[in-house]
């Protein structure tokens, strides 16, 4: 199974965010799953990469040309794929995916989580979208979401659209074990 993962590449984060990325990384890695990821070599990006190539795991990484140029690029990747702008970036990452897993992140993470919950919500993206909800990192966008729910902005069923983990393992899991989504939900994808 492709496992697209979208994380944060800055080097500066509190470790247990570090740690679930390795642990998450490792874990794949020994269950024979492939991580997809934006190819980083920093960050929770890439000690996800680093744990997954450690244990013999495949990791692709996909990534715009204007960051290779500058270096930004994790150079031991199994594969690397180099498209032309974000955009494409997104899209191919989607498209290998067989279930993405959002762990703590900056705006770049916060952005790929919400694109992708909005691509599941218009049926454009089936699989399954797991958030690691690391010490309650998301508890606030999470929240949010909720609150969108509740006023109506959002169907009740669009709360299915993603699955929450408090653990790597269990982040997994739920990859693993959540149904694909029905390209019928597009009836309900307007209120």
């Amino acid at each position: 199974m492709n496992i697209c993962i979208y994380c944060a590449s800055s080097g500066q984060v509190p470790e247990t965010y570090v740690a679930d990325a390795r642990l998450l990384g490792t874990l794949a890695a020994r269950m024979g799953h492939t991580l997809v990821n934006g190819a980083g070599r920093t960050g929770l990006m890439g000690a996800a990469s680093d744990a997954a190539l450690a244990e013999g795991g495949e990791v692709v990484g996909v990534i715009p040309q204007f960051m290779v140029e500058q270096g930004w690029h994790h150079l031991g990747l199994t594969r690397l794929e180099v498209v032309p702008d974000m955009h494409r970036r997104k899209e191919r990452m989607a498209r290998l995916a067989d279930a993405c897993i959002a762990l703590p992140g900056g705006v770049g993470t916060l952005e790929e989580l919400l694109e992708i919950i909005t691509w599941k919500q218009l049926g454009l993206y089936l699989n399954p979208i797991v958030v690691l909800n690391t010490d309650g990192y998301f508890d606030a966008l999470l929240a949010q979401l909720r609150k969108a729910v509740d006023e109506r902005f959002m169907r009740d069923v669009h709360a299915s659209i993603w699955q929450v983990a408090a653990t790597p393992a269990d982040a997994l899991r739920l990859a693993l074990t959540t149904p694909a989504w029905d390209r019928s939900i597009r009836k309900f994808a307007a209120l």
